[in-house]
C-alpha cells in the first residue's frame, strides 16, 4: 500500500506527491505526510525548493469528511499550514483538478502557486455554517483585496485558474503534467536566486466599510451567521497582526463550529448524498436507460423533458395535437436558449438537442421504442389511467411507465395496466431542469429494478432523488398540506397572512406560504380543496374566504392578483386589499375574535405543525428515513438549509419541547393537532430523530 504523502527528490526539489484517492482530501495521515515531508526536506542540504503536487484527479479537493464530528487529531490544518509557510526552503504549490477548501488553504501557505489552466479552486466552508479555519481569512484577502476575499468565501464558488490569476491567488498557468510543470517552475525559482515569499508577510488588505458589508452579507443569506463572521474575520486581517487576525479567525470557527446552523448545514451535507442508498437496491441493476418518452407538454412535461435533453437522453414528447405540439417544441427550445445564454451548452449541442434528440409527436405508436416514459398530464385520476391504458398498449415489454402525479394514488394508476410491476410515480418539481428534488414513488407492486431505474434516471439529471410511498401527496405534498392549513388557521384566528409572510420569510424561508400559493396558483389549492371536500372530517377547518377569489378568477402572479396585487412589468408586490375583507367576513360568519399573534408563535406553530406530519410519515413507512424528509423540504420547498430540515430543526430544539407545544396546541383544536405517535415515543425513550437516521444507514 502507497503512502499517502511519497517524498522523492528531484535535483534541489523535493517533490511531497498526494496519494490519498479519490480527491486526496486532508485527512490525518496526509496532514503528517506533509509535515514529516517539509522536515524531510529541510533537513537535506542538498534541498532548495518543496514541491507540493496532488496525484490522480485533485491536488486536493478538501477535508476528509470521515473525521467530521470527531476528536482533532494532531497536526492540525492551521498549524500544518503555518509549519509550510515558515519554511527556508522555497514552497511551491502546483495545483490541478481542484483545491477546495483546506486544499487551497494549503496552497496558499506555499511561496508560489502554478496551476493547470482547466483547474478550480474555492473555499466552500460557508455550505456547511463555517469559515475557513485554517488561515483562509487572513491569507486570502491580503492577494485579493478584502471585498473579493468575502466574495470567494461568502459564495463558495469553484474559480477557474485564469480568473484567479487575474486576482492575484495564483502566479502562474501552465499546461501539462502538473509534477512537470510544478518542478520547472520551482527551478526557474532556485535558478533565479528567489526566496520564500510568505503570504502572511503581505500587506494587510485595505479597510472597507466593515458595518455595511456585514449587514449586506447576512441579509443576502437570509440570516446565515457565517456569512457575517466572514465578514468580521477578513476585518481582522486589516485590523490586526496576522497572529492575531488567526486568534480571532479561530475564535470565530469554534464559535461557529458549535451553532446550530453549522450542525443543520453538516446534516444537509452529508444526508443530500445518503437519502439514494438504499439497502434494499444494493445488488439491483436499473434497466436500460436511453430513450425518454414524455406525456404532456405544458410547462412540466417540458421542463422534464429539457433536463433529459440536457443529460444526454433521447427524448419524445406526446400532445394531444399539432397546435399543442408546438407550444411544446417551442417552450423546451426556449428553455434550452436559456442553457445555452448561460453558457452551459454550446450553439452546436443546442442544434442537436432541437434537431436529433428531440421529437415531438402527436401518436402514442412513436414512443414503441422508449425504455421510460413519463406521464405529465392534468392532475386528473380518470385522465391519467387514460393515458396509462394508452401506454400499456403501445410500449415496448420493460418499459418503465412513470406518473408525475403530485397527489394521487400510484397504485391505482398502475392498475388501470396489465403490468403494474413496471409502473412507478417520479414526482418532478417545477421548473423540473432546475429544481433539483425528485420523488420516487414506490407503489405496491413496483419491482426493485424499476425503483432502481427510477433512481438511476434522478442521478443521470443531476437531481436529489428520495424514496417516497404512496399516500395523498407523498412526502412533500402531504406535509405542505399540513403546515399550511395551521397557516389558514392563524389567518382565521387573528393573524394576517402578510405578517405570517413576513415572520417565516425572517426565520429563513424565501417566500412566505401565501406568497408562494401566489406563485403556484390559487387554482392548484382551490382544485385541492374541491377534491378533498366529499371525504373531509367534520372537524377540519377549511378557510372559504380565498375560494371566492377564484371564483372571480384571480388565481395569483398568472392573473395579477391574489394574495398580493402584481403589476404587469413590476417585481414588487404589495398587499390585495381585498384580503383583508375577505377574511373579517369569513371569521364574522364562523364567530371568530380575532386574537394578536406574535411572530415568535407564529413560526412555532407553522414549525410544529410540520415536525407533526413529517414524523407522521416516517412513522407509517412513507418516508424510510427522518433524513428523507428533511431531504425533501431542504430540495423542494424552499426549507432554510441552515436548518438541516424540519427533523434536524426539531431535534436542534429539543423534542421534549416541540411535543410539549403540540401538546399545548392540542388543547385547542385535537384534531388537528394530535400528536404523532413516533415523537412521543422518542421523546419517553429520549431519543431523536438523528438516532434514527443512524439505525437506518446500518
Amino acid at each position: 500500500m502507497s503512502t499517502p504523502v511519497s517524498y522523492t527528490a528531484e535535483g534541489p526539489v523535493a517533490v511531497l506527491r498526494i496519494q490519498n484517492p479519490p480527491v486526496n482530501a486532508l485527512s490525518q495521515a496526509v496532514r503528517q505526510g506533509l509535515a514529516d515531508g517539509m522536515d524531510r526536506a529541510e533537513a537535506d542540504a542538498d534541498i532548495k525548493a518543496v514541491l507540493i503536487v496532488g496525484d490522480g484527479r485533485a491536488f486536493i479537493a478538501g477535508a476528509d469528511i470521515t473525521e467530521f464530528g470527531k476528536r482533532p487529531m494532531e497536526p492540525s490544518l492551521p498549524d500544518l499550514c503555518g509549519r509550510i509557510e515558515a519554511s527556508k526552503l522555497i514552497v511551491v504549490a502546483s495545483m490541478h483538478g481542484v483545491s477546495l477548501g483546506g486544499g487551497l488553504e494549503v496552497a496558499l501557505s506555499a511561496h508560489y502557486r502554478v496551476a493547470q489552466p482547466d483547474a478550480r479552486l474555492g473555499l466552500p466552508e460557508v455550505h456547511l455554517g463555517l469559515l475557513p479555519g485554517a488561515g483562509g481569512t487572513q491569507r486570502l484577502p491580503r492577494l485579493t483585496g478584502a471585498a473579493k476575499a468575502i466574495e470567494i468565501m461568502t459564495t463558495g464558488a469553484q474559480i477557474k485558474a485564469d480568473a484567479a490569476q487575474e486576482m492575484g491567488i495564483i502566479d502562474r498557468t501552465e499546461a501539462g503534467d502538473p509534477q512537470e510543470v510544478g518542478l520547472a517552475y520551482a527551478m526557474d525559482l532556485v535558478n533565479e536566486g528567489a526566496g520564500p515569499r510568505a503570504v502572511s508577510g503581505l500587506p494587510a488588505p485595505d479597510a472597507i466599510d466593515w458595518d455595511a458589508a456585514h449587514d449586506g452579507a447576512v441579509a443576502k443569506s437570509r440570516g446565515q451567521q457565517n456569512h457575517g463572521a466572514i465578514v468580521r474575520a477578513v476585518q481582522a486581517a486589516s485590523e490586526k497582526s496576522f497572529e492575531d487576525g488567526m486568534a480571532a479567525e479561530r475564535a470565530l470557527f469554534m464559535e461557529l463550529l458549535g451553532s446550530d446552523q453549522s450542525k443543520g448545514l453538516i446534516h444537509a451535507f452529508f444526508n443530500e448524498r445518503a437519502v439514494s442508498n438504499l439497502p434494499e437496491l444494493k445488488g439491483v441493476e436499473p434497466r436500460a436507460l436511453q430513450s425518454i418518452g414524455v406525456i404532456g407538454g405544458g410547462t412540466m412535461g417540458a421542463g422534464i423533458a429539457t433536463a433529459a435533453l440536457l443529460a444526454q437522453l433521447e427524448v419524445v414528447l406526446i400532445e394531444t395535437g399539432e397546435e399543442q405540439a408546438s407550444a411544446a417544441r417551442a417552450r423546451i427550445e426556449g428553455n434550452l436558449q436559456g442553457a445555452l445564454k448561460r453558457g452551459k451548452i454550446s450553439q452546436e449541442k443546442y442544434d442537436a438537442l432541437t434537431t436529433v434528440a428531440l421529437t415531438v409527436a402527436t401518436n402514442y405508436d412513436s414512443l414503441r421504442d422508449a425504455d421510460l416514459v413519463i406521464e405529465a398530464v392534468f392532475e386528473n385520476m380518470d385522465v391519467k389511467k387514460e393515458v396509462f391504458g394508452k401506454l400499456d398498449a403501445v410500449c415496448k415489454p420493460g418499459a418503465v411507465l412513470a406518473s408525475n402525479t403530485s397527489y394521487l394514488d400510484v397504485d391505482e394508476i398502475a392498475a388501470a395496466t396489465s403490468r403494474p410491476a413496471d409502473v412507478i410515480g417520479l414526482h418532478f418539481f417545477s421548473p423540473a431542469h432546475v429544481m433539483k428534488l425528485l420523488e420516487v414513488v414506490v407503489a405496491d407492486k413496483t419491482a426493485p429494478d424499476v425503483v432502481a431505474t427510477g433512481f438511476a434516471l434522478g442521478k443521470r439529471l443531476g437531481k436529489i432523488s428520495v424514496r417516497a410511498g404512496v399516500c395523498d401527496g407523498f412526502i412533500g405534498n402531504r406535509i405542505l398540506a399540513v403546515y399550511r392549513t395551521a397557516a389558514d388557521h392563524m389567518v382565521l384566528d387573528g393573524a394576517s397572512p402578510y405578517q405570517i409572510d413576513k415572520a417565516l420569510v425572517d426565520f429563513g424561508f424565501a417566500m412566505g406560504p401565501f406568497a408562494v400559493a401566489d406563485l403556484a396558483g390559487l387554482d392548484i389549492g382551490w382544485m385541492t380543496r374541491k377534491r378533498k371536500a366529499p371525504d373531509r372530517h367534520r372537524e377540519e377547518r377549511v378557510p372559504t374566504y380565498i375560494d371566492k377569489l377564484c371564483e372571480q378568477g384571480h388565481f395569483g402572479q398568472k392573473t395579477g392578483e391574489g394574495y398580493y396585487l402584481y403589476e404587469k412589468g413590476q417585481r414588487a408586490s404589495v398587499p390585495n386589499p381585498k384580503i383583508p375583507e375577505l377574511i373579517a367576513a369569513e371569521q364574522a360568519e364562523r364567530e371568530i375574535t380575532p386574537r394578536d399573534f406574535s411572530d415568535q408563535e407564529i413560526v412555532r406553530r407553522y414549525m410544529c405543525a410540520m415536525v407533526n406530519e413529517a414524523a407522521k410519515v416516517v412513522e407509517e413507512g412513507i418516508a424510510r428515513r427522518p433524513a428523507d424528509v428533511d431531504m425533501v423540504l431542504l430540495f423542494g420547498y424552499g426549507f432554510p438549509r441552515y436548518w438541516g430540515g424540519p427533523l434536524k430543526w426539531a431535534d436542534l430544539q429539543g423534542l421534549d419541547t416541540v411535543l410539549a407545544d403540540i401538546e399545548r396546541f392540542a388543547a385547542e383544536d385535537a384534531w388537528f393537532w394530535k400528536p404523532s405517535a413516533l415523537l412521543k415515543t422518542l421523546v419517553a425513550d429520549g431519543r431523536n430523530f438523528d438516532d434514527l437516521n443512524r439505525a437506518g444507514a446500518k
